[in-house]
């Protein structure tokens, strides 16, 4: 996902001359092509995120859409203040790109595992979540970001993800992606978003159970896209939510959350989230996300 979010930010940034990269102090090796051809729209601000997150949303105010790079812990809860005062309140066209999330880099240690993201951003009033599942869907979310400017929150996964689209999809918030289509009479579907899409593929085509069930993605949510959910969880009798996400805060709570008006539908819902187990443990992303109950 990485190499596909700087090849299609460096083919947008040709088209768009307001669009600028800030990094602090990584990415090396991923971000050249992008600092190399832009070095007036490409900044360095070191290990200081704090300091980083002020610096976009000053840029983004005198017009700018700007992209602030990091390993998925940093640019979040150690600038969480910065993020809600000066890029959320202020409806700034800012986007918090973070590289691992989940527990793409569970071999390094806690520092880097986001695992409570969402939770902390989906709780920021106009932040939009972009979770892609694949490299395409990185393209579709960055197509979307870019002609609607706003801020947002762009959760990658490091490297190696099958692709899932035939091409590059074009995405809309609150609505479900569709990856595989059941049977006619199917009344099963699994419905995931970011990594997590990965293993929901995985586990369709290995269980013989679920071959005849839909499979959707929605790279694409946040606080205003509740609504969207109960005309579509409507349609099924049994939906199966995914996340690399602890289930407190994640993405099938916020399933949960959006049904509370239509009650009837809750009991559709079931969740595959991880278990807080994996707080403080340390291995491999599928060792850990099978600590967590997420992978068999």
């Amino acid at each position: 996902m990485r190499n596909a979010f700087i090849d299609e930010l460096v083919q947008l940034a040709r088209q768009h001359p307001a669009i600028a990269l800030i990094v602090g102090d990584l990415g090396y090796s991923v971000i050249e092509p992008f600092a190399e051809e832009f070095p007036e729209r490409f900044i360095n601000a070191g290990v200081a995120e704090q300091n980083m997150m002020g610096l976009a949303a000053g840029m983004a105010s005198e017009g700018y859409h700007v992209f602030v790079y990091s390993i998925a812990n940093f640019p979040t809860f150690r600038c969480a203040e910065q993020i809600r005062n000066d890029v959320a309140y202020h409806n700034l066209p800012v986007t918090i790109v973070a590289v691992g999330g989940g527990l793409s880099y569970g071999a390094l240690g806690y520092s880097h595992h986001a695992v409570q993201d969402y939770a902390l951003i989906r709780a920021m009033p106009n932040m939009l979540i972009a979770s892609p599942g694949d490299p395409l869907e990185v393209r579709g979310c960055l197509r979307y970001l870019i002609n609607n400017p706003q801020p947002s929150y762009l959760r990658l996964n490091k490297a190696g993800e099958a692709l899932l689209h035939k091409e590059v999809p074009i995405l809309s918030p609150g609505k479900w992606k569709l990856i595989h289509a059941g049977n006619d009479d199917s009344t099963r579907a699994h419905l995931a978003t970011g990594y997590a899409l990965q293993i929901a593929h995985r586990r369709l085509k290995k269980n013989s159970e679920y071959s005849h069930d839909y499979l959707f993605s929605m790279p694409l949510w946040g606080m205003e896209c509740k609504k969207y959910q109960v005309e579509q969880v409507k349609l099924f009798d049994d939906v199966k939510v995914y996340e690399d996400h602890l289930r407190d805060g994640g993405f099938s709570s916020w399933m949960l959350e959006s049904l509370l008006d239509a009650p009837n539908f809750l009991k559709r819902i079931s969740s595959y989230a991880l278990d807080p187990v994996v707080c403080g443990a340390v291995g491999s992303q599928d060792v850990m996300n099978k600590l967590g109950g997420l992978i068999e």
